[in-house]
């Protein structure tokens, strides 16, 4: 087995069960303990893994609880966020009855959708009337408005969308973990997005390769619920859980 290969498989086993020791490693791949340190430390240093005494385990998840504007956030992996807008246009089609997310790469969509004839329900006062100048149509969903996202949230907003049943739904996320699945750190904001989910027929959560192994305070969705598009995921026990759209 090539050097890289076996590295691989040692990555994605320790993803896996969280951890594992050289004497496990060992065996697993019929090679000598020196030789799986030196595997061990390269993966380390490439930043793929924590080297303990012993062994290695994942890398710590990320707690996150502050969320930027969405100025902050346009400036934040737009090429990456673009190709994930561009891929989830292309899977509306016009019979479609689509709930549109809040959020820096759900608005991106917008560009690539220009007649569509799909009709659109969205909790973004921004979304909405981009959607309208494109010529869609569309819906705006009733409730509190959070200034720093332009996003209509609060129980208000979620009973108004449980009256409606979605083709798709396409959803933003400030985290990606398999444990804690797809996560947001605003109580009203994760209200609305379970919701979408479980109104919607088929669930997209759009989120760059910055998001996985972050965990916000709120979990609106397990991994297991929803196909997530995304630039790149090098999480195999993410990928063993649920749908996986690379688009890079």
């Amino acid at each position: 087995m090539l050097t890289q290969e076996r590295r691989q498989k040692i990555l994605d086993l320790v993803l896996h069960k969280g951890s594992a020791s050289v004497t496990e490693l060992s065996r697993e791949f019929d090679t000598s303990e020196s030789t799986i340190r030196r595997d061990l430390v390269a993966l380390s240093n490439l930043g793929k893994l924590n080297k303990v005494h012993g062994g290695a385990t994942v890398l710590s998840q990320e707690f996150v609880n502050n969320e930027d504007n969405n100025e902050e956030k346009f400036l934040k992996n737009i090429d990456e966020k673009t190709l994930i807008a561009q891929y989830c246009a292309e899977q509306i089609n016009d019979d479609d009855f689509v709930f549109l997310d809040a959020g820096t790469t759900t608005y991106l969509m917008i560009d690539y959708l220009e007649g569509s004839k799909a009709t659109f329900v969205t909790n973004g006062i921004s979304h909405g009337k981009k959607l309208a100048q494109v010529g869609c149509k569309v819906f705006i969903v009733g409730g509190e408005v959070k200034a720093t996202t332009d996003a209509i949230i609060g129980l208000a907003a979620a009973k108004n969308l449980q009256k409606y049943n979605f083709s798709k739904a396409f959803i933003g996320t400030n985290g990606v973990s398999e444990k804690q699945g797809c996560t947001t750190p605003d109580t009203d904001e994760a209200m609305l997005k379970a919701v979408a989910v479980e109104k919607s027929f088929v669930t997209y959560v759009l989120a760059d390769g910055s998001k996985f192994g972050k965990v916000s305070a709120v979990t609106f969705a397990p991994i297991d619920a929803v196909c997530i598009v995304c630039d790149k995921c090098d999480d195999e026990a993410i990928k063993e859980r649920t749908v996986i759209k690379e688009v890079v």
